[in-house]
C-alpha cells in the first residue's frame, strides 16, 4: 500500500506523471513537480504560506480580463517572460544561421490588442492622444542588410502620461495602434507621440506583491512593434527613450541596450516626410533586422 510522506511523496508524484504520453508534457510536468517540491522543502514552506500562495493565485485570476491579463503581468514582473524570450531567441540563433544579427526581442506585455487599423506609410496612429509628436523612421531588412518589400510593422504605444487605451475605460476604443507595411526599399515612417515612462498596473495583486518587496512599479518610455514577412522569424520588440527615467530600473526586466533610442527634438516647420509641424516635434530611427526561419 502507497504510504505518502515528505521523503516519498516526490518521487510518488513523478512516477503519477510517468506514464504521460506528450513527451514534451511529460517532460515539463516532471521538471514542475521536482522544482516546486524543491521550493517546498528548502524554504520549510508552512501551512498558511502555502494558502496565501494559493490565495494570491486565485485573487491574480479573478482580476484578469482580456484587456487586463495579470497574469502575463506577474510572468512579466518576476522576470519569467524575459526569460522564455531570451531562450527563445538563442534557440534561433542555434538553429538558424545570421540569427544572431538580428534585431533583439523583448516582452509582449499585457497591453497587445489585436486587429488595430492598417493604415498607409506615413499616418498619425496618435490623433486625438494626449502626448508630444514623434515622427518615427527606419527599415525593415534580413540580417543581410536586404530590403523586405511589404513587411508589416504592428505598432502600438500608451499615451503621453503612460496610458493605454485599455487602461482609459471599460469599453475602450484603439489609440496610438496600427499596422504599416514597408515600401520596396523595405522603409517605414509614421506618427505617434513620444512614450512617456509609466507605472504598470498596481491595483491587483502583482501591485500588492511590489510593494511588498519594496519593488519599483515604473517601466521607462518605450513602443512596441511586432514584425513579420513571410520566411522571415516575427518578432516581438520595444524601441526605449533614450535618457528616459527608469531605463536602468525597468519593472519588467524588458528593456535591452541595442533597443534604446535617441529621440531628436525638432522647433517647428516641415519635417523630412514633408508634413508641416506648428509645434515642436521629435523623431527616432530605428532599422529591424529579421532572422530568417530555420531550415
Amino acid at each position: 500500500m502507497a504510504d505518502y510522506n515528505q521523503d516519498s511523496i516526490t518521487q510518488d508524484v513523478l512516477e503519477a506523471f510517468g506514464k504521460t504520453p506528450d513527451l514534451r508534457l511529460r517532460q515539463l510536468m516532471s521538471a514542475l513537480v521536482r522544482h516546486v517540491h524543491a521550493f517546498a522543502r528548502e524554504v520549510d514552506l508552512k501551512p498558511e504560506e502555502w494558502l496565501a500562495g494559493m490565495k494570491f493565485l486565485e485573487a491574480t485570476g479573478q482580476i484578469s480580463t482580456d484587456k487586463r491579463p495579470e497574469f502575463i503581468l506577474l510572468s512579466d514582473t518576476i522576470g519569467l517572460s524575459m526569460m522564455v524570450v531570451a531562450l527563445a531567441q538563442a534557440r534561433a540563433c542555434g538553429e538558424s544561421k545570421g540569427a544572431t544579427e538580428a534585431t533583439e526581442a523583448t516582452v509582449e506585455g499585457p497591453f497587445y490588442w489585436a486587429g488595430a487599423p492598417e493604415l498607409a506609410l506615413g499616418a498619425d496612429i496618435a490623433e486625438g492622444v494626449l502626448g508630444e509628436p514623434t515622427l518615427y523612421m527606419g527599415r525593415v531588412t534580413d540580417v543581410r542588410g536586404e530590403p523586405l518589400a511589404g513587411a508589416l510593422l504592428d505598432i502600438w504605444s500608451g499615451d503621453g502620461n503612460g496610458k493605454y487605451d485599455v487602461q482609459l475605460s471599460s469599453e475602450p476604443t484603439m489609440g496610438a495602434r496600427g499596422r504599416f507595411h514597408t515600401d520596396a526599399q523595405g522603409r517605414y515612417w509614421f506618427w505617434s507621440i513620444r512614450p512617456a515612462y509609466y507605472p504598470i498596473p498596481d491595483d491587483g495583486p502583482v501591485g500588492e506583491m511590489m510593494r511588498a518587496t519594496d519593488r519599483s512599479i515604473f517601466r521607462p518610455g518605450h513602443i512596441h512593434l511586432q514584425v513579420s514577412a513571410p520566411g522571415h522569424v516575427t518578432l516581438t520588440t520595444q524601441l526605449f527613450v533614450g535618457g528616459s527615467p527608469y531605463i536602468d530600473a525597468d519593472a519588467v526586466f524588458g528593456k535591452r541596450d541595442s533597443l534604446v533610442v535617441d529621440f531628436e527634438t525638432h522647433a517647428p516647420g516641415r519635417a523630412v516626410d514633408g508634413r508641416e509641424m506648428r509645434v515642436p516635434y521629435h523623431s527616432a530611427s530605428f532599422d529591424v533586422r529579421l532572422a530568417p526561419v530555420p531550415a
